[in-house]
């Protein structure tokens, strides 16, 4: 068993460290995810467009779940390793200054790359990087805050998060036809994201004179182990995050093309839309997620909020699917957007509060956010395998529909949380 962790947090944070603590996770989730959805979502996809235009869902599809898949391996073992760190510096500091370095750099060269394995390569070593920042701060949620605080960090982080990928959107649509100044913005986002979170936050307490466990073979493997004793509420939080960004990731990483291939528009006006639609997504899913984490922490609930996001998604998924125009994009953006937002702000909060034990959260929330890689790979995969079987994205919302239904469903099942 890892060792039991410092008490790093009171009953109650004080106004300052409350007002540090909001402002890093905010900072931290912003940066990171800007600088991710200004290549993912516009400046990656539009350049395989441009050096392959015959195979790039096939290619997209790869890229998307080889990323997924070092992120999942990433997260987790930077997750037990950072509960195991001993340094002055604190058992997640290192990890979160250095993560952003790796990534930033290897997000850049994306850029600069020449062909479709090096950009792969690079792509995958950023989610190794950036894996070294989330998982240690997503872990300090446990560490660090106190349990009724910990919807409204949770609201941060999704506000910053989905402030990040809106405005990533925007600045990606403003490169589309000159990648490379967008391709050095989103490194030196990525960069920062990490530095700036370890500055705004309280110093995290030294972790050197905690006491340090006998390390060998068996002991490390070990520790990977999942949890099995009092779990139950674990795994259906776990599943139930699966199928809920499985849904989400399906059409959020082909939106470019959704609009270019099933919408019919230009590079030019896909661009605008995606413009707009960022514009829209900024807005609601700023105050959705500001507002439900610390009304969640309020009310002392966790599932009404998810509720709610699970019908808003549905509705959201249904627009493209029923309208098949421009605006049914940007009604997503709109509706399903204000449904993620509400789920985003209540998500970490959730899934701290169902840890089967918290002297293990480093590892065992890398094992939760194994969930957000499945829906990250697995969500592409269905979305290629879709339009490769059919020449259409038709039937890639009806299935989305499906997913979302059955992630609530799974979730309202949870015992231990209201």
């Amino acid at each position: 068993m890892t060792d039991a962790r410092p008490a790093e947090h009171a009953n109650e944070l004080s106004k300052i460290d409350k007002t540090r603590f909001c402002v890093a996770f905010f900072v931290f989730s912003f940066a990171w995810m800007l600088a991710l959805r200004i290549v993912a979502a516009v400046l990656l996809p539009q350049r395989l467009a441009d050096i392959a235009p015959d195979s790039k869902d096939a290619i997209f599809g790869v890229l998307n779940s080889a990323t997924a898949l070092a992120s999942l391996i990433s997260n987790l073992v930077v997750g037990n390793m950072s509960d195991r760190t001993r340094s002055i510096f604190g058992r997640r500091t290192p990890w979160i200054a250095s993560g952003g370095i790796v990534a930033g750099i290897s997000l850049f060269l994306i850029g600069i790359l020449p062909d479709g394995v090096s950009i792969g390569i690079s792509y995958c070593i950023s989610m190794v990087g950036l894996n070294m920042m989330i998982a240690p701060v997503i872990a300090s949620l446990s560490d660090r805050i106190p349990e009724d605080m910990r919807g409204t960090m949770s609201a941060f982080i999704s506000a910053g998060t989905l402030f990040g990928s809106a405005l990533g959107q925007i600045v990606g649509a403003q490169f589309i036809t000159l990648q490379l100044p967008g391709f050095i913005a989103s490194g030196v986002a990525m960069g920062l994201s990490g530095v700036l979170a370890v500055v705004f936050w309280p110093k995290e307490k030294s972790s050197k004179d905690m006491p340090k466990e006998k390390v060998d073979f068996k002991g490390i493997i070990m520790s990977f182990r999942p949890p099995t004793k009092g779990a139950r509420d674990f795994w259906l939080a776990f599943i139930g995050r699966s199928l809920l960004l499985f849904s989400y990731y399906m059409i959020l990483n082909y939106q470019l093309y959704i609009l270019q291939d099933y919408i019919g528009q230009s590079v030019e006006d896909s661009a605008a839309t995606i413009s707009t639609m960022s514009l829209v997504l900024m807005v609601v899913s700023l105050i959705s997620a500001l507002s439900a984490g610390p009304i969640s922490d309020k009310i002392g609930r966790r599932k009404i909020p998810v509720v709610a996001a699970s019908v808003l998604l549905a509705i959201g998924y249904a627009l493209p699917w029923l309208m098949h125009n421009a605006l049914g994009m940007i009604l997503f953006s709109a509706i399903g957007g204000f449904g993620y937002g509400m789920y985003g702000s209540v998500d970490q909060a959730l899934n701290v509060d169902v840890l089967p034990n918290e002297e293990e959260a480093g590892k065992d929330l890398g094992i939760l956010n194994i969930a957000t890689t499945l829906g990250q790979m697995v969500g592409p995969i269905v979305t290629s395998a879709i339009v490769v079987a059919t020449g259409s994205y038709g039937l890639v919302f009806p299935t989305a529909i499906v997913m979302v239904a059955l992630a609530c469903i799974f979730i309202l099942m949870i015992k231990k949380v209201k």
